[in-house]
């Protein structure tokens, strides 16, 4: 998996995930666990739609395997 979400959005995406998780703990319901998504996006710095649909915002290039 080559990583597709640069820095700046994996900060994002993990500040999103804690406050879902977050409401979803304090108001006792299972939508918080829908913060999931977005945390374990920006831990691994890969997001399966952005590789189906060809986007990457992250900004170190790939070497080419020559």
């Amino acid at each position: 998996m080559t990583k597709n979400i640069g820095n700046i959005e994996r900060v994002i995406r993990a500040v999103v995930g804690i406050a879902v998780v977050a409401w979803g703990v304090s108001s006792n319901n299972w939508l918080g666990t829908l913060g999931l998504v977005p945390l374990v996006t920006a831990a691994i710095g890969w997001c399966p739609p952005y590789a189906l649909l060809g986007f990457n915002t992250c900004s170190v290039k790939a070497k080419d395997s020559k």
